[in-house]
């Protein structure tokens, strides 16, 4: 009787809210559309599948603020979402049905362009492949990019500082921001976009947004850094005997190319083979079969490819004499290079296709990295038979993506909530026990926020709830994710 007067007292209060919503945003910005909500309440991995009230989409921050205002009024919490394709469920509802999933898509406007400061001003649904386009058109260039860049906005970038393959040299997104602009959970909109290079005001409010994943504001607009466009860039794919010699290959690239060297990703034999599977059209950069690949980038502005090209080549046969590395080619033109990238971007993917994994986002100092994966892949195999263990990513930051496959004939679905969450357990003891950290540029979300609470420093999780406390104090940003406890 209880359970049933609840219900009847929840569905008045919500159709008076969704009637105000609807009155808000319009019909292009809210909807109950059961076919046009279905893409967006599950996550991009298909780990999780929410239900949400309402997809909102509004049109502007005025819109945003006005929208959180009311869902504080009703007690409605709200997840905000940008291009979907988190790897942590981070922008998926639950599935009690009562909030409402933000989209920030409609919001992808440059506000401002400043290519002499090398700054823009873009709202946070702008797809990180347009920013890319704009850059270029305008002589310079944006220095974070990713597999997902064709989806990924600047808002879900943001929300979970997010890496990349730019990281060795330029940093992950917190570094990219000079300034953000976001709605907090009162609906008053903090307007931080003045980029200043010393504002010593107190605490530094965007980096506490930067990568807080939505629990703390809803950011809508950011001040980003642009770089001038390279003149010269070389890129490599080098067949390696194994993951020690990458390090020392990493190493030798750093103090003969100094801060040219901007890329430094490391492929498996098991993942280049993958890959080469799931795309038809792809080709081996390489003749022979090498245990470790890596994808090396040089870039340089103020001098001419011809140049840097010829010191990448004396850089390399020096290497190649030491023993670094078994074989190499250099990529003879753009549509080459980007072949090698694409090689690279499609892991996940053709992992994926194999069947049921367990993907882990993993970091160790730079150092250990070798030696954690060396020891670490063959534990996780011995302790859980029939699986297999293969990593891959980003070497120059200590960052790899450490995944373990299903053994042959596993369920999917069933495995992932069985044998694999034990198969995760283990692996992020591992992790903690080599002084690394569980998460290193995809978040937390809904995977990992157990094992934060089970692994955190308590002194550090007991800050980030008095955070939350004091921003949300009803909860109602992101329920569920990033913060254990809250």
């Amino acid at each position: 009787m209880g359970a049933t007067m609840t219900l009847t007292a929840e569905r008045p209060a919500a159709d008076t809210f969704l009637a105000e919503a609807a009155e808000l945003l319009g019909a292009k910005g809210l909807t109950r559309d059961a076919e046009l909500m279905e893409p967006w309440l599950t996550d991009w991995r298909g780990r999780y599948t929410g239900r949400a009230l309402a997809l909102a989409s509004p049109g502007s921050t005025e819109e945003v603020a006005a929208l959180v205002k009311l869902c504080a009024k009703h007690g409605v919490p709200i997840v905000p979402q940008g291009g979907n394709s988190g790897m942590v469920g981070g922008a998926t509802p639950d599935d009690s049905g009562r909030g409402i999933l933000l989209s920030l898509r409609r919001m992808d406007r440059v506000r401002r362009l400043d290519a002499q400061a090398g700054q823009v001003v873009c709202e946070a649904g702008m797809i990180l492949q347009s920013l890319h386009d704009l850059a270029a058109e305008n002589g310079l260039r944006f220095p974070l990019t990713l597999g997902g860049k064709g989806s990924a906005t600047i808002g879900g970038l943001i929300s979970t500082n997010a890496g990349g393959t730019q990281v060795l040299r330029h940093g992950t997104m917190r570094a990219q921001v000079l300034g953000i602009e976001a709605v907090l959970a009162d609906g008053e909109v903090y307007d931080g976009l003045t980029a200043l290079k010393k504002d010593n005001r107190g605490f530094d409010l965007k980096q506490l947004l930067i990568g807080s994943e939505g629990t703390l504001g809803i950011v809508t607009a950011a001040t980003l850094g642009l770089l001038p466009a390279p003149s010269a860039t070389v890129t490599v794919w080098a067949g390696l005997p194994g993951i020690v010699e990458a390090r020392t290959l990493l190493r030798a690239m750093e103090r003969a190319m100094g801060d040219t060297l901007e890329g430094f990703e490391v492929v498996p034999a098991h993942c280049l083979e993958s890959v080469l599977a799931h795309l038809p059209d792809a080709r081996p950069p390489l003749s022979g079969r090498h245990a470790w690949n890596a994808l090396i980038e040089f870039v340089a502005t103020g001098t001419d490819e011809a140049s840097l090209r010829e010191r990448a080549e004396a850089a390399l046969a020096s290497a190649m004499e030491d023993g670094l590395f078994e074989d190499a080619v250099i990529a003879a033109n753009e549509t080459q290079a980007e072949a090698f990238w694409t090689l690279r971007d499609s892991i996940s993917a053709a992992e994926r296709a194999l069947g049921p994994a367990m993907q882990h986002d993993i970091s160790v100092p730079v150092e250990k990295m070798p030696e954690f994966i060396l020891s670490a892949g063959p534990a996780v195999e011995r302790e859980f038979p029939g699986t297999r263990a293969v990593a891959f990513g980003h070497l120059g930051d200590g960052n790899v993506h450490f995944h373990v496959l299903a053994p042959e004939g596993a369920v999917a679905g069933e495995w992932e909530e069985g044998e694999g969450k034990r198969v995760s357990v283990r692996v992020y003891d591992l992790v903690t026990e080599w002084g690394g950290s569980i998460s290193a540029e995809h978040g937390i979300g809904q995977v990992k926020i157990g094992e934060l609470a089970r692994l955190g420093d308590p002194v550090s999780l007991a800050m980030m709830r008095a955070v939350k406390q004091a921003l949300d104090p009803h909860g109602l940003l992101n329920p569920g994710k990033l913060v254990p406890g809250a």
